[in-house]
């Protein structure tokens, strides 16, 4: 490769830096004022939390429960994250969600990198800012959960991957960069113990791909190219960063851990769809219409120019690297918006590459105007379930969210035109935009306000201002959200009505009882099985609003003995 055929396949640091500024204000609407939402966030942050207050580093618990379905990776980046933001002691949502923004903006900067190996420093970025923008990596970097820290390590599995297949005999590369098999191997090691084996998924899948592309495209059986990754030798890395925890957790745990990671965890996930989340076949591409936005249109509209340029490399790598991955997250019956996230910035590559490269020939033909047609539709439904949202919660409306729909729409129709006018930086930066407000709007205005979809907060609320003894702990019958241990404490007990009616009776002095309207008459039971008549106990307050996990809405009750 001639110098400036280099310097045409790398991003200066400046661009680096502007990313970083792009990504930070995506992200950080409502980082630090969401209360800890979805289930795992809570159970994530609760287990890292426990991790900090117990010392020990190598099990990972919820509560008295062992949480033995994910590695150990993530709990230490959280726990981590919160010894250097100075609050171990203190439960603070967002310092446990620190590693998943880091990890979205280093997945941004990887893809940039990757993305400028492949096809060139203007697509590398253009992709970079359809990935930084994107609907589902801007939920994920708000979360503590392990999806933005593993995408960011399967895009440096990628990217070094890439790489090796650029060296291949007769590639565009005449070697691969000597530190390619520490950048695979490290960053695989890292994933695995975020989230397991995913990583050979991910990059086995586009392996194999790329084995059996470069066959049937006429050439030889031949995997040669992978020696760029010393497997010998990476293999003793990847052992070297995962055997040290797997050992003790297998010896602390008796086998335990595996039992649960890899018996129940993952195989059930395969075999049936768990907590509820079976879906058919197809799901992910049709909610793709949300998860990409504001960018899905392009990404449907790329996939004439696709097929066309399916003999190039770089478009074979990213098919090798899309196909396999999203064909198994079809078919294996549990499904999550995010689980197709590991092939965002492949679609992201192919879209961005179509832009630069095929965009004008496209735009006038049917199949462009049916992917604009769907991407709008989606966008504009995007738009108006955040202003529909407070209505339907809270039976009131977010002036904020709804100025916001007329303007984020008129910003995608201007990304559409400047787009369509050639005018590629201003039609990625009118769409980033559009992006922009609808996350401020979202995150910084709506959701923090929904006072009804946060029952765990107004619960705890509830507690702080009635808690009179320091240590007391609260029963919670009916609402056994891992939200209300997070934010009420370690020691919450989860039970039934009757047995909250027990645990008044035990501590008359302290104990709190928080009785979901359900669980009422088990509760009311239980007081006269203890001798506790009903002018002894002491309604506090109430706590109510919509378990978003299920759809139902609820009433909590307070209450205590009088005194």
């Amino acid at each position: 490769m001639t110098m400036t055929a280099a310097a045409e396949r790398r991003v200066p640091p400046l661009a680096y830096g502007l990313l970083v500024v792009l990504c930070l204000a995506l992200y950080l609407p409502g980082f630090f004022t969401l209360p800890p939402f979805d289930r795992d966030e809570s159970r994530f942050a609760q287990a890292s939390y426990q991790m900090l207050d117990t010392g020990d580093l190598v099990d990972i618990r919820f509560q008295d429960e062992a949480r033995h379905k994910k590695p150990v990776g993530i709990y230490w980046m959280q726990s981590a994250a919160t010894v250097l933001a100075g609050t171990p002691g203190v439960k603070e949502i967002w310092t446990y969600r620190l590693p998943s923004l880091l990890g979205a903006v280093a997945a941004v900067l990887l893809t940039a990198w990757a993305g400028a190996r492949l096809f060139g420093t203007a697509v590398g970025l253009s992709a970079a800012v359809m990935l930084a923008g994107c609907v589902v990596l801007g939920v994920e970097a708000r979360l503590a959960k392990t999806d933005a820290v593993l995408l960011a390590t399967l895009v440096a599995a990628q990217g070094a991957l890439a790489l090796a297949y650029r060296a291949r005999p007769g590639g565009e590369e005449s070697a691969a960069p000597r530190w390619t098999w520490l950048l695979f191997w490290g960053a695989a090691g890292i994933s695995v113990l975020v989230k397991g084996p995913l990583v050979a998924l991910v990059s086995g899948g586009t392996a194999a791909g790329l084995v059996l592309a470069d066959r049937l495209q006429g050439g030889r059986w031949s995997a040669g190219w992978l020696r760029a990754l010393r497997p010998g030798w990476g293999l003793l890395l990847l052992a070297a960063l995962v055997l040290p925890w797997l050992v003790a957790i297998a010896v602390q745990t008796k086998g335990a851990f595996f039992a649960e990671s890899v018996g129940h965890d993952m195989l059930g996930k395969v075999a049936s769809g768990q907590e509820g989340k079976g879906l058919p076949p197809g799901y992910y591409l049709l909610t793709f219409l949300v998860t990409f936005q504001p960018w899905a249109f392009l990404a449907l509209a790329a996939v004439p120019w696709v097929w066309a340029n399916r003999t190039r490399a770089a478009v074979r790598f990213c098919l090798a690297w899309i196909i396999p991955t999203w064909i198994v997250f079809e078919l294996v019956p549990t499904k999550l918006l995010h689980y197709t996230l590991p092939a965002f910035p492949a679609v992201a590559l192919l879209a961005a590459a179509m832009l630069h490269d095929g965009y004008e020939r496209l735009r006038g033909r049917w199949p462009f105007r049916v992917a604009l047609g769907l991407g709008a539709f989606g966008f504009a439904a995007l738009a108006v379930a955040v202003a529909v949202l407070p209505w339907v919660i809270d039976r009131r409306i977010n002036p904020a969210a709804v100025a916001a729909v007329p303007v984020v729409l008129v910003l995608f129709a201007g990304m559409v035109a400047l787009l369509n006018r050639g005018r590629r930086t201003l039609g990625l930066a009118a769409g980033l935009a559009s992006a922009g407000i609808l996350y401020v709007a979202a995150y910084g205005a709506t959701l923090p306000a929904l006072d009804g979809l946060w029952v765990s907060r107004s619960a705890a609320a509830l507690v702080a201002a009635n808690r009179t003894c320091p240590g007391s702990v609260v029963a919670s019958a009916g609402y056994s959200e891992p939200s209300l241990v997070f934010l009420v404490g370690t020691r919450t007990s989860l039970v039934s009505g009757d047995k909250a009616a027990a645990h008044l009776a035990a501590e008359p002095a302290c104990a709190l009882a928080l009785v979901e309207s359900r669980q009422e008459a088990a509760f009311r039971t239980g007081l006269d099985a203890a001798g506790i008549a009903a002018p002894q106990v002491q309604a506090l307050g109430v706590a109510e609003g919509l378990n978003y996990n299920n759809g139902r809405r609820m009433v909590l009750t307070l209450y205590r003995l009088g005194r």
